[in-house]
């Protein structure tokens, strides 16, 4: 039987990062953390915390984190049905996946339409940020899975527009008899990392063949708009991102009449649905003001 008391100690020094500051967050001394923690790790027969700055979780401790953190989320859907049930001081925290170029572009807008939450947002492509739900590692994501996961709810969010864009200085070094196979070859590209296919998807789109360009790597939303600008590369960069840089000159669109648009779907567990209910119509309602429409056929 897990001890509620020891796991909220544990959750406290993950989230928080420390001994001490857990010690504020739930009014005991570090001392008593302390003594919370060593008991749960031998009760569990594993460590759970490695010491350091910041304190860090092993797989075992961030598994019983995330277990601490559903079960409040739960706790707080059976208060809604039972107002007897004393209410719960702290928010709750939310773990979320979601793809940095969301992130960058329209979440943090439904984020600030919510009361009564912590985020705890995990960034990883939209072609994968689903398995962190299958795996029960977050309560809801951003993915372009269109398919329910099984336990889950799967609503459609719109499109995120892809534009390739690079800066005058860029193209007239690289493309100075126009933009074409040969010379998008040679052309140094930016990529964010070793999931990011758009780059590759465009240019297949625009060539109808697989090209293979120099790559700098930039795990950064705000970094691909900035090396553009620089010129260090070009790069598939979100339209809400680039628009005013398109409309001064900054930038430059390789190919005005070719785009990518990448639909988005909102999937959160069923478990804690209910709970959800706020954030889910704030991130409905801010995707919905911002995305494309989701085409309903290949854009070209």
């Amino acid at each position: 039987m897990l001890d509620y008391a020891l796991l909220s100690a544990l959750a406290a020094v993950i989230r928080t990062g420390s001994f001490e500051r857990a010690s504020q967050q739930l009014n005991v001394t570090p001392s008593a953390i302390s003594q919370r923690i060593k008991l749960l790790e031998e009760r569990v027969g594993t460590v759970l915390v490695v010491r350091g700055q910041p304190c860090l979780a092993t797989e075992v401790g961030q598994r019983l984190c995330q277990h601490v953190e559903q079960v409040a989320l739960l706790e707080s859907s059976m208060r809604q049905t039972l107002p007897g049930l004393q209410a719960e001081t702290r928010p709750m925290t939310l773990r979320i996946a979601v793809n940095a170029d969301s992130l960058a572009t329209w979440f943090v807008q439904a984020m600030a339409q919510t009361k009564g939450f912590l985020f705890d947002l995990v960034l990883d492509d939209q072609d994968y940020s689903a398995d962190w739900l299958r795996r029960g590692d977050v309560m809801a994501a951003v993915t372009s899975h269109g398919m329910p996961i099984q336990g889950c709810n799967c609503r459609p969010l719109g499109a995120l527009r892809y534009i390739a864009t690079a800066s005058p200085g860029f193209i007239e070094r690289w493309f100075p008899d126009g933009f074409g196979k040969e010379s998008a070859i040679h052309a140094p590209s930016l990529i964010f990392n070793q999931k990011d296919r758009l780059q590759s998807m465009w240019l297949r789109q625009v060539f109808g063949a697989e090209i293979q360009p120099p790559l700098h790597w930039l795990p950064s939303s705000q970094a691909f708009v900035d090396a553009a600008l620089a010129g260090l590369g070009w790069g598939m960069n979100p339209e809400t991102l680039v628009r005013e840089h398109l409309r001064t000159g900054q930038l430059v669109a390789l190919n005005p009449q070719v785009h990518l648009e990448v639909p988005l779907f909102w999937q959160e567990s069923r478990i804690v649905g209910q709970v959800m209910s706020d954030v889910t119509r704030a991130v409905l309602r801010t995707a919905r003001a911002i995305l494309k429409p989701v085409p309903s056929s290949p854009q070209a």
